[in-house]
C-alpha cells in the first residue's frame, strides 16, 4: 500500500495511473490524473505538480505523449505480446489451473485497463486438460537450476493410474543428466541422459515428483550417443515429434502434394522431395521409429510408408489388428 501523501512517490504513482488508464488510443487530462491520484492512493496534487512530474518521467526515458492530454505510448510488452503470453499459459498442460490463473493475473497486471477489458473472458474459460501434479512448476525450477549449474538431478517418475492419480513406475529414483527443457504439445519435457546408459532420453516433467538437485556434475554431452556434436534443438525436435526416446532413422513415404504443409509443420524444412507429379510425392526425412509409427497411423488415409521395411511391416500388423477390432460388434 502506498503511503498517503508521500510526495516523493508522486511521479511513480502518476506513471502507474498512466500505465493503467492510458494507452496509444486513450489519454488522460491533468484533472483526471488528479482525481485518480486521490481516488486510488489518497494523494493530493495540483495541475502544476502533474505537469512537472510527467516531464520528469519523460526525461527518465518513459514514452509519454503530451498532446491532447497524457498517454503512455510504449510498455515492456505490447498488447499482442501479452495476448501471446496469456494464450501460452492457457494452453499449457504442464501447470495447474490455480497456477495458470495466477500467472494470467500477473501478465494482465502489465497491461492497461483497456487491454484487460478485452481479455476479461479469459477467467470464464472452462477447465482445460491440465496436469494433476501440483509439484510440476517447482520441478521445472529445480531442473532449470540443475542445467545452469551443470549438476545431475534425481526424481521419482510416475504414470497415471485408473484412479487418475500419479503412481511411481518404481520406488528407486531416476538419476539423470539434464541438458535442455523443451515444450511439446503443451507439455514440458526434459532432454537428458539416464545415468546408467549412454543414449538420449526424454522425460515429461509433469510426471516427475520429488525432484532433487544433486551435487554430482553432469555427464559431458559429447559422451552421450547422438549428442557427440552437441544438441541441435530444431533438428532434434523435428525428429522426435512425440518425444519418444531412441535413435532417428531415415524414412521414405508417399503422399499427396497437398500434404506438404503438414509435413513441414511436423518435420521441419529438412524434408527432401524425391519424386513428384500431380497426384503423388515421395518424401524422405529422418524421424524416431516409434514417433513415425504413431504419426503414420494418425495420417493413415493420406500417407504410405515405403521404407524402412520393418516399419512398413509393423504398420501392416497394426492396421490388421485395428481392422479386427472394428469388425467386431461394439
Amino acid at each position: 500500500m502506498y503511503g498517503t501523501g508521500n510526495k516523493k512517490m508522486l511521479n511513480m504513482l502518476i506513471l502507474e495511473i498512466l500505465r493503467l488508464y492510458s494507452d496509444e488510443n486513450h489519454s488522460l487530462t491533468q484533472q483526471e490524473i488528479i482525481k485518480l491520484l486521490n481516488q486510488n492512493y489518497g494523494m493530493e496534487c495540483d495541475r502544476r505538480s502533474v505537469k512537472s512530474n510527467v516531464m520528469s518521467l519523460k526525461e527518465m526515458g518513459y514514452d509519454i505523449a503530451t498532446d491532447k492530454g497524457y498517454r503512455l505510448l510504449s510498455r515492456e510488452f505490447d498488447d499482442s505480446e501479452l495476448r501471446i503470453l496469456i494464450d501460452s499459459v492457457l494452453f499449457s498442460k504442464s501447470i495447474s489451473t490455480k497456477q495458470a490463473k495466477g500467472l494470467i493475473a500477473k501478465i494482465r497486471g502489465l497491461a492497461s485497463n483497456y487491454f484487460n477489458a478485452k481479455v476479461s473472458h479469459v477467467s470464464n474459460l472452462p477447465e482445460l486438460n491440465r496436469t494433476i501434479n501440483r509439484q510440476a512448476m517447482y520441478s521445472l525450477d529445480t531442473i532449470n537450476d540443475a542445467i545452469a549449474e551443470k549438476k545431475k538431478v534425481s526424481f521419482i517418475y510416475n504414470d497415471i493410474g485408473t484412479d487418475l492419480k500419479l503412481h511411481p513406475k518404481r520406488q528407486e529414483p531416476y538419476v539423470v543428466n539434464p541438458y535442455q527443457i523443451v515444450a511439446n504439445n503443451g507439455r514440458f519435457y526434459l532432454i537428458g541422459n539416464y545415468d546408467k546408459y549412454d543414449n538420449v532420453a526424454h522425460f515429461r516433467i509433469d510426471k516427475m515428483t520429488d525432484v532433487k538437485l544433486l551435487g554430482e556434475r553432469v555427464k559431458p554431452m559429447n559422451k552421450v550417443s547422438g549428442l557427440e556434436k552437441g544438441l541441435n534443438l530444431p533438428k532434434h525436435m523435428a525428429e522426435h515429434i512425440y518425444m519418444f526416446s531412441g535413435e532417428s532413422i531415415p524414412v521414405k513415404i508417399r503422399t499427396t502434394p497437398d500434404m506438404i504443409g503438414q509435413l513441414v509443420d511436423w518435420f521441419g524444412m529438412d524434408i527432401k522431395i524425391l519424386e513428384k507429379n500431380t497426384e503423388n510425392i515421395v518424401v524422405r526425412f529422418d524421424c524416431n521409429y516409434s514417433a513415425m509409427r504413431y504419426w503414420a497411423l494418425q495420417y493413415g488415409p493420406y500417407v504410405e510408408v515405403l521404407s524402412p521395411k520393418d516399419l512398413r511391416e509393423q504398420l501392416k500388423k497394426d492396421i490388421s489388428e485395428m481392422a479386427d477390432k472394428y469388425s467386431l460388434e461394439g
